[in-house]
């Protein structure tokens, strides 16, 4: 690891700073749900029925690939230019959006959304990590995730009232008071003093990152549904994103500033921080793509009480989020994340033993205790890898685990959807609630399986232990 070599101080309101940061990621994380009541609004409006799933993977795959690169150039220049940046991307794709005249238009659109909101979650996080001590990071991030928890709730709820009473097109228009409003407030109280030099910006590096997880991503989120795995496509689209992820790390190893330095990997903890982020990814894609499935097509219920039962794993997280610093303090990261790993596990086992005769409850209270367990893994393997670097390598560090989840959630993606189809009988559209409800298990046992793992990288985790410091 290199040693921090850019000079920051801080004059920060960190209050107004802290509810600008909210307001952002309560920006990214509605629009990641908000649109999905609209699309039979905004289908009637512009048509192209067939491409509007590119609405959300569009949205999600612009955001995931941009994260590394917004990290370092944050490590660079500063966390507040990037993050206004973020800011002013997402602000522009929304008035485009509301503005589309057509469905291509309106994907692209919510690709630059996208870009936005690469930027800023990650720097939501950095700048967090910055501001804030050792022992209020955790409360700080159960903050940040009940945001997440809200959105899942609200999106919805939010897109079919502006589809029903108004137009799809304010779902975008309301971003632009709310964007400008953060902006202000973090331009405001938020005073960076950033040491500026001649920098070697890695070009090629970052053009390769960026296309080769395009593609990668791209081909798991696909393959099964936009083309056949065995097709040309559904190998050649992520073969060629592995090829290229392969000749970027060989360009790493002789760039002088590194876009993704490979020192990442070869630091333990920063290492198994990344792969239990991956973990994480893959646990939520999973239950957050299933068991609406499983409540509404098994149980027989309604989209609001399946809604309910997923949402209660977003309120979980934050609680257990705020609350993992009273234990990291004591005990350590590793010991904290040990114990979430073990809440997570048992959660996801319990899903296992879901059947038709399962009452939603029982759905609701087991996701929360998962969203619990969660909460107790991510926070301090993330604040972990975040005190092990300076300033000069936070944005970087905190990068790459945002990117290994998406990763992860990718990979989720492609392995729980090829099993829930080679569960389900094939040549038909509608499915019997028996058969929904065994496709939903396998898959839930797919997701203790990534529990597992998750739990078993936690436990290579180094012992560090937590020591305060001011921010």
């Amino acid at each position: 690891m290199t040693q921090a070599s850019v000079d920051v101080g801080f004059r920060s309101e960190r209050g107004p700073v802290l509810i600008s940061l909210m307001l952002c990621v309560t920006l990214v994380a509605i629009d990641s749900t908000v649109i999905a009541t609209a699309v039979p609004s905004v289908v009637e409006d512009l048509g192209g029925f067939s491409q509007f799933p590119w609405l959300f993977s569009i949205y999600l795959l612009a955001q995931a690939v941009s994260v590394p690169i917004y990290a370092k150039l944050a490590d660079l220049y500063g966390r507040k230019p990037m993050m206004l940046l973020g800011i002013g991307l997402f602000l522009a794709g929304s008035i485009l959006c509301g503005c589309a005249w057509s469905m291509p238009a309106l994907i692209v659109f919510r690709a630059l959304q996208g870009l936005g909101a690469g930027a800023i979650q990650p720097m939501s996080l950095t700048i967090a990590g910055d501001i804030y001590s050792m022992a209020e990071r955790g409360k700080v991030q159960g903050y940040m995730a009940s945001v997440w928890g809200m959105s899942a709730v609200v999106g919805p709820a939010l897109g079919g009232v502006f589809s029903e009473y108004l137009t799809w097109r304010w779902i975008f228009f309301i971003n632009i008071p709310l964007c400008v409003l953060a902006a202000t407030m973090l331009i405001r109280n938020l005073h960076e003093q950033v040491e500026h030099k001649k920098h070697q910006l890695d070009y090629v590096g970052a053009a390769l990152l960026t296309v080769g997880s395009t593609l990668l991503i791209l081909g798991l989120l696909q393959g099964g549904e936009g083309w056949p795995w065995l097709s040309l496509a559904g190998v050649g689209i992520p073969s060629a994103g592995a090829l290229l992820i392969a000749v970027f790390i060989q360009v790493e190893r002789r760039a002088a500033e590194p876009v993704l330095p490979l020192w990442v990997f070869r630091h333990r903890l920063l290492l198994t921080a990344g792969l239990v982020s991956l973990g994480v990814g893959a646990v939520l894609i999973g239950l957050t793509s299933y068991v609406p499935t499983f409540v509404q097509g098994s149980l027989g219920t309604g989209p609001l009480v399946a809604g309910f039962a997923l949402a209660t794993l977003t309120m979980g997280w934050p609680i257990s989020a705020s609350q993992s610093a009273k234990f990291y303090m004591r005990i350590g990261f590793r010991p904290t994340a040990l114990i979430g790993s073990a809440i997570a596990i048992l959660g996801t086992f319990l899903m296992t033993l879901l059947s038709t005769s399962s009452s939603v409850w029982s759905v609701a209270v087991f996701c929360f205790l998962i969203g619990a367990g969660m909460g107790l893994v991510a926070s301090p393997t993330l604040i972990a890898a975040q005190a092990t670097v300076g300033w000069s390598e936070r944005g970087v560090v905190t990068g790459n685990n945002l990117f290994s989840r998406s990763m992860g959630m990718a990979v989720g993606v492609a392995v729980f959807g090829a099993i829930a189809n080679s569960t389900l009988p094939s040549g038909t559209d509608t499915h019997s609630a028996a058969d929904l409800a065994t496709a939903s298990n396998h898959v839930f046992i797919g997701v203790a399986v990534m529990a597992v793992l998750m739990g078993v990288a936690v436990a290579f985790m180094p012992a560090v232990r937590a020591t305060d410091s001011p921010a």
